[in-house]
């Protein structure tokens, strides 16, 4: 079976019989170059290694973790390509199981037990289908988005049989690019013609995305009141409800995302979110629970889970359980990034319910002092302790903590939220001052990046504003800046793949971050211009 061979494949299972015995399947269908990883977590480790043309995966992982959530952190955190075929395997017939992994895209999924032969025709299909778009995923991953857009009009003529495929593609990557009117007719014209559930969603993302909210929410409506079983679409309805300001409708649609879909933590984390802002405190608590003992076992789990579920409990008036949550924190995320700065806020919550002033004050000061220069801290979470040091006589703590929040905002709503909570702590003139202090010191670091690269120090500009992006991830006037730099210097020294991988990088902060710059044609327009100046996006289509 040469068709396979030279492909390498990442079996993950726990049970070595079965290791061995898909194993012998593969080696039978072609395949030679096969890894092997028992759990979840040394999956991990292995794929933020090398990467893998085949990743087949048992759904009933051990260790906490099942097939599920390894998929989920494994696309969250980019830890394997586009061009990867992903497989779930797994015995179970719950519907429910399918359905939590289908929404997260897997390649396909196995129905154990199953044959050698029937095993080779699914990956051959799934190759088939990799093949014709290796050329526009290769493209997309070198940041020649543009070419991947030109790529996918001329696969449509070439490969019709996959012409909804490219399609999809083209209207992702206008999407990406921040060209929602581009992508609208796109898919307009596959859910007129096909009616196709994802191609409505991709229309209403448009909508959504052009702050179109009561058409994107008719629409979103339309579509799982259609499809009862289509969780992405609850999301996007879910967070068109947050947007339109109405948390308890936002609450009840994830609700029923989550009865249909129970295992994605990520939409446990925002239901749990959203409950407690709606002030629904029982159903914070138990989602909450539920997302702290799921992200127990993933390589990637965040210590803010427990702060949120300590202040959970201390709004229920549950001290004990509380503190319960606190010490399994210490206990089971020690040495985590942020961990101790999480260990201490959720202290301090707990004792300023209790009335215990100076271990309220002795956890304020511990908190302050570990969330000094911590990007991966949520804007959020460092408010509440800026919020508790002001209640309690420790302006000059709050102080710092909101120069850095408001260092890092990113946008007008996120320095108004800081300015506020000075302003409503009687602190507005000390919050206005810490407002000009923080912009200012922005503008002097982008013209500091830009008179070195006026100077011809391209390289100084890259390292300046690099440090920057580093140390205020969540400010996208420094992260265009950066990509700006990153871009002018490989423009002007010459193409070096890691800076290359670097402006990509910046440059999704960028859309992450400010979707709507005015600016970001043009960056993108720049990088297509040193792209082709070296020649790469040609290499990477060759290359696919």
């Amino acid at each position: 079976m040469n068709e396979l061979d030279g492909l390498t494949a990442l079996l993950i299972e726990p049970h070595s019989g079965m290791r061995a015995n898909i194993h012998s399947m593969l080696s039978m269908c072609g395949l030679t170059r096969i890894d092997h990883a028992s759990s979840a977590n040394l999956a991990v480790k292995q794929l933020g290694l090398k990467s893998f043309d085949l990743v087949l995966c048992e759904y009933d992982l051990e260790g906490g973790q099942d097939g599920q959530q390894l998929l989920e952190d494994l696309r969250h955190h980019k830890l394997i390509s586009l061009s990867t075929m992903f497989f779930m395997v797994t015995a179970e017939g719950d519907y429910g199981k399918v359905v939590s992994a289908a929404e997260l895209a897997p390649t396909d999924y196995i129905l154990k037990p199953f044959t050698a032969d029937r095993l080779l025709d699914r990956i051959a299909r799934a190759l088939e289908r990799r093949n014709v778009l290796l050329p526009v995923y290769r493209l997309m991953e070198a940041g020649a988005q543009h070419e991947a857009i030109e790529a996918c009009i001329e696969g449509e003529t070439v490969h019709p049989r996959y012409t909804v495929d490219f399609l999809r593609l083209r209207a992702e990557l206008h999407l990406f690019l921040g060209e929602a009117e581009q992508a609208e007719p796109i898919y307009r014209r596959l859910a007129e013609s096909r009616a196709i559930a994802w191609a409505r969603l991709g229309l209403a993302k448009t909508l959504y995305l052009r702050e179109q909210y009561e058409e994107a929410g008719t629409l979103l409506t339309e579509l799982v009141q259609s499809n009862t079983n289509f969780v992405d679409a609850y999301d996007w309805l879910a967070r068109t409800h947050s947007a339109m300001g109405d948390l308890e409708k936002s609450q009840q649609v994830l609700s029923k995302a989550v009865a249909v879909s129970p295992h994605a933590v990520r939409r446990l984390r925002t239901l749990g979110e959203v409950a407690f802002e709606a002030g629904d405190n029982d159903t914070a608590e138990k989602v909450l629970k539920q997302v702290v003992q799921k992200a127990k076992y993933s390589e990637f789990r965040d210590p803010e889970d427990h702060v949120k579920l300590v202040r959970t409990l201390v709004k229920k008036g549950d001290p004990v359980a509380a503190a319960s949550v606190i010490r399994e924190l210490d206990r089971s995320m020690g040495g985590r990034q942020h961990a101790d700065a999480c260990s201490a806020i959720s202290s301090a919550l707990l004792h300023e319910y209790t009335g215990n002033e100076e271990r309220l004050n002795a956890a304020l000061t511990a908190a302050v002092a570990a969330s000094q220069d911590i990007p991966a801290m949520s804007s959020d979470l460092k408010l509440e302790l800026a919020r508790s040091c002001l209640d309690h006589n420790m302006a000059a703590g709050a102080a710092s903590i909101v120069r850095d929040v408001m260092r890092n905002a990113s946008d007008a709503a996120s320095m108004d939220r800081a300015m506020s909570v000075m302003a409503q702590a009687g602190q507005a003139e000390l919050g206005a001052s810490l407002a000009q202090e923080a912009r200012q010191h922005v503008v002097d670091l982008v013209a500091g990046g830009a008179e070195r690269a006026k100077s011809g120090d391209y390289q100084g500009a890259v390292s300046l504003m690099q440090e920057a992006a580093q140390r205020m991830p969540g400010n996208p006037q420094v992260a265009f800046n950066a990509a700006l730099a990153l871009l002018r210097c490989l423009e002007n020294i010459g193409w070096d793949d890691k800076l290359g991988q670097q402006a990509l990088a910046q440059m999704a902060a960028v859309r992450r971050l400010d979707p709507r710059n005015p600016k970001l044609p043009a960056l993108s327009a720049l990088h297509q211009t040193v792209l082709k100046k070296y020649d790469k996006g040609a290499r990477a289509k060759k290359a696919g």
